[in-house]
């Protein structure tokens, strides 16, 4: 671009930042502005009524969920491993794929993400299957992109896996994991016992497949050699560096003495190692729901049951098919596939915002919320699983079931996270027809607290971490230990319900919290991101336990949260914020981290805090016409590192229940949070 003479230059900037300036000053005097209580009426009844009408007939919500390019096309593969090509729904599945590819011409885990090899190797592999041109701008970028960061050579244990069911990888290129581990006692070390709900459900199936080590029929003859930097016949370091200890070495040389030595096993061994492994799935089948509910776990079944002969007509082969089918999200152009479904937890998540938003003497539409939650409580309770001891049950055999799994029905792994949203919704709703369910939630709640004080999700205790160091578990999540989000809404939950019996269990897991507080007054969260999402999860834990709001770790906490909000008022944080990246920071505020920044101070007894108005009004400038809000970052995770998720719910149950108990707040006269969530 010429340059301007440089009169002209020196007075325009002049003039213009006069007038940037005096813009900033008006935008910054709205930003601040509190918001009208016209409009925050009318904010809070836009968005009940949007989510009012999103509600199911027969009483409860469910909101997509949504992860990465690779459960799409893992499906992909799956189809033609089976020779079961669905040509129409594979080219929506193609599209959905293009769409999502990076600018660094590959796949990332999440919106914006940095590039991923696993996850860019599985998308070009299903999308060459899908039948694209090599020579296509969108595969040769993938290609370049893929073969610079090393090839598939260099990918996690899990694609490898998928590689070697297809014939483009030796079975060696993967960690051994001889099927006799489904033998092994629950004390010995490598017992599938000591390893987390989905760890367990995932690995049954693929170590028999890992025995069996069937080939994929793939019609097209499908294969991917461009992918290699170095041809897989000539690769001498499939396992490798970098390592989270000196266990990894340990384990890698027990690694290349295992490999070889499994042709030794006695076949008798083995035949009863496959037969328990059989057992062990098709006892926790779980209908057209799926093995642990999760598409991993389901689609290692299908091809388990192909390996072993099954005919695709036995009704095992049957519903397995059909709970992956389930998966499948059409849009009309697109198609993906989710993960998992997560009925239970958006239902007890909408039922909190729909009750906050219809409270109080102003609440909006109160009659019409009333029959809509007694609906939606109806279904909650007729979801409870009462008479299955699940797998939870193997660290503690004399606690009664009474939780709620995440998904429509998954009997054998409840989670405690969603036995206390729900149990605080129940207990709220006040229903006397709700006591007997919120009872027995709070006796399987209690007996699932860790020897630590804190709470996992699905376990007690399990919380092995050499196993985190063995080769196979290169994404660093065999496990589910204790975590600060999930230990905080269990402790809401116990809190809420307030018996007096309770209290040594809330002190040792209020214990555990401050222990766990980071450095800068943040708590990290688990299960949604992240560091904003722990911190809000704890502080509505420690108000609705008593602690006193000048307690240290309540003020370094809030003062984290007034130090991370944005200029627009608003807050949000990024999944990089998991791998090594700033706490609660991103490039843009979030509807859902907003709201869970001003719900976690308003807790902490701040509703009238500068930053908490500030919050508000962004909450209710950025909703739509439609009552909605817009999100497209992901905000949630399943495994740090290695897998991500998007609550396509969240953008909408979060921002209705922060707006409604500020409201709540402001028209009450104690302006106290007295509920655990």
């Amino acid at each position: 671009m010429a340059q301007k003479p440089e009169t002209t230059t020196r007075k325009a900037p002049a003039r213009k930042t006069t007038t940037t300036r005096r813009t900033a000053a008006t935008r910054a005097v709205k930003l601040d502005a509190p918001l009208p209580a016209a409009d925050l009426d009318a904010a809070v009844t836009r968005a009940q009524a949007a989510l009012g009408q999103r509600q199911d007939a027969d009483g409860h919500w469910v909101f997509d969920l949504e992860a990465d390019a690779t459960i799409p096309a893992e499906y992909v593969l799956l189809e033609h491993f089976l020779d079961r090509i669905d040509p129409a729904l594979e080219k929506r599945i193609g599209v959905y794929l293009r769409r999502i590819q990076g600018a660094h011409g590959g796949w990332p885990l999440y919106e914006n993400g940095e590039f991923d090899l696993s996850a860019s190797v599985k998308a070009y592999f299903a999308l060459k299957a899908v039948g694209d041109d090599l020579n296509a701008p969108h595969m040769v970028r993938a290609r370049e992109a893929i073969l610079s960061h090393g090839g598939a050579e260099r990918t996690n244990v899990f694609t490898r896996l998928q590689l070697a069911l297809f014939g483009e990888v030796p079975w060696h290129a993967a960690p051994a994991m001889p099927v006799e581990l489904m033998l092994m006692p629950r004390r010995a070390l490598f017992s599938i016992w000591n390893m987390s709900y989905w760890s367990r459900t995932v690995i049954a199936p693929l170590l028999v497949l890992g025995a069996v080590r069937p080939c994929a029929l793939n019609p097209r003859g499908i294969h991917i050699p461009e992918l290699f930097v170095t041809p897989p016949d000539r690769v001498r370091d499939w396992v490798r560096g970098p390592y989270r200890s000196r266990w990894g070495y340990v384990f890698q040389y027990l690694d290349r003495v295992l490999h070889p030595a499994e042709r030794f096993f006695p076949r008798k061994t083995r035949r009863r190692a496959i037969r328990a492994a059989v057992d062990f799935i098709e006892k926790r089948l779980n209908g057209v729901d799926g093995l642990g509910a999760i598409y991993p776990a389901m689609a290692n079944t299908v091809m388990m049951f192909r390996a072993l002969g099954v005919p695709d007509s036995d009704p095992r082969a049957v519903t397995a098919w059909e709970a992956v089918q389930r998966l499948l999200v059409n849009q009309g152009k697109e198609t993906y596939c989710q993960p998992c479904v997560s009925p239970i937890w958006d239902t007890g998540l909408a039922g909190h915002a729909m009750m906050e938003s219809a409270a109080g003497p102003d609440g909006i539409a109160p009659e019409e919320t009333k029959r809509k939650l007694a609906k939606a409580t109806e279904w909650l309770r007729g979801r409870q699983i009462l008479d299955v001891k699940g797998d939870w049950a193997m660290n503690s055999p004399d606690v009664k079931p009474g939780g709620w799994a995440f998904q429509y029905n998954n009997d054998y792994y409840p989670d405690v996270d969603d036995t206390a949203v729900v149990g605080m919704l129940l207990h709220r709703e006040g229903d006397p027809a709700n006591a007997e369910a919120v009872e027995r939630a709070r006796h399987w709640i209690i007996g699932m607290q860790s020897s630590n004080g804190g709470w996992g999700a699905f376990d007690i205790d399990n919380d092995l971490d050499v196993l985190n160091h063995i080769p196979f578990a290169d994404h660093g999540a065999l496990l589910d230990p204790p975590t600060a989000d999930v230990t905080a809404r269990c402790i809401s939950f116990l809190a809420q319900l307030d018996n007096w019996e309770d209290r040594p269990c809330i002190e040792r897991g209020l214990d555990y919290l401050r222990r766990e507080q980071e450095a800068d007054g943040s708590w990290f969260g688990r299960w949604g991101t992240n560091y904003i999402y722990g911190t809000w999860s704890v502080l509505c834990a420690l108000n609705v336990a008593n602690v006193p709001k000048d307690d240290p770790m309540v003020i370094r906490a809030t003062d984290w949260l007034r130090r991370k909000q944005r200029a627009d008022g608003g807050w949000g944080e990024g999944c990089e914020s998991y791998e090594g990246g700033p706490h609660g920071e991103y490039g843009q505020s979030l509807p859902s981290q907003t709201a869970w920044a001003v719900l976690g101070m308003m807790a902490a007894g701040l509703k009238d805090d500068r930053a908490v108005a500030r919050g508000v009004a962004y909450l209710a400038r950025t909703q739509g016409k439609d009552g909605e809000w817009a999100e497209e970052p992901y905000n949630a995770v399943g495994f740090p590192k290695v897998f991500y998720l998007r609550y396509h719910g969240y953008r909408q149950f979060f921002p209705l229940m922060a707006l409604s108990r500020y409201r709540n707040l402001h028209n009450s006269n104690s302006g106290h949070v007295g509920y655990g969530f």
